[in-house]
């Protein structure tokens, strides 16, 4: 599943590439990703309106339309936004003819004066959510109510975290990272990475974590996933940008699935370990 970093990419590149375009039509061979409309009605409520910005909370991807509207997409396990040119649609081009970019379910068609490009939705298991409402009623949806606070805001101060983490104390640190309820955006590659940054087991419990380890680990939080933004995320298995190519930052991954492998750090094999049902990859003498 894309996390904060290959969402944070895919919105950027939105604000960046479909900004200021209107919605001339849509189309889709699979409505049952609308979740609040049929098909039809979907449709007729898109068509015309134009696109104002987009933003993101935790892996949620938001679409500010014109009209008070918002476009609200959850990419869930294997779902990408591919932005295409008229041109590329009809051209041969290697990453859009990737097999991952081959299961087109959902298409925007956009134009902006004599502009038309298509935003295009793949998704190879077709567990992705679209929902189209009022904006003043997006944040009233029970999964967005129920996010915690966005592991990249402003709003997570280390105050926040030490908060979060005083309240769990009879919880691995390694759970408390996903439990998307209390950070939203972290998933399973980025919290191996963090804590191996930070030389912290992901199986050590809260209340065995000093003042020290708390702040190493706030840190290490932002540290990775701002280099991962930086790099375009993380292609570790089907994750694609907007442009149909894989991110950077696997080329620098750490631990995550290096499971057998040298540790960087100082040379022991990196272990793999299951924790709360999801595999967590660390190394057993750098953390602790």
């Amino acid at each position: 599943m894309p996390e904060l970093p290959e969402v944070q990419t895919v919105v950027n590149d939105l604000n960046e590439k479909i900004v200021g375009y209107c919605i001339a039509d849509f189309w889709s061979d699979w409505p049952k990703a609308i979740k609040n409309k049929k098909l039809a009605d979907f449709q007729k409520e898109i068509k015309n309106r134009k696109i104002l910005e987009a933003r993101r909370i935790g892996k949620n991807i938001f679409i500010g339309l014109s009209g008070g509207k918002t476009l609200y997409i959850h990419l869930k396990m294997t779902g990408h936004l591919l932005i295409k040119s008229q041109i590329q649609n009809l051209k041969s081009n290697n990453f859009f003819n990737d097999k991952v970019n081959q299961y087109i379910h959902h298409i925007w068609k956009l134009r902006k004066n004599k502009s038309e490009i298509d935003l295009e939705f793949s998704d190879v298991r077709k567990f992705a959510k679209i929902v189209l409402d009022d904006t003043e009623k997006i944040s009233a949806l029970s999964e967005i109510k129920k996010l915690g606070v966005d592991a990249m805001s402003p709003e997570f101060t280390f105050a926040k975290f030490s908060d979060i983490l005083s309240k769990r104390k009879g919880k691995t640190i390694g759970s408390v990272l996903m439990n998307q309820e209390l950070i939203a955006g972290i998933g399973n590659i980025y919290r191996s990475e963090i804590l191996y940054l930070a030389n912290v087991l992901p199986q050590i419990k809260v209340a065995s974590l000093s003042p020290q380890e708390y702040k190493k680990i706030y840190q290490a939080i932002s540290v990775v996933l701002k280099k991962a933004i930086k790099m375009r995320g993380t292609s570790d298995s089907d994750y694609r940008d907007t442009s149909g190519a894989p991110g950077n930052f696997q080329k620098v991954l750490k631990v995550y699935r290096k499971a057998g492998e040298k540790c960087p750090k100082c040379g022991t094999i990196i272990k793999k370990s299951t924790l709360e049902q999801r595999s967590v990859f660390y190394c057993p003498k750098c953390q602790k």
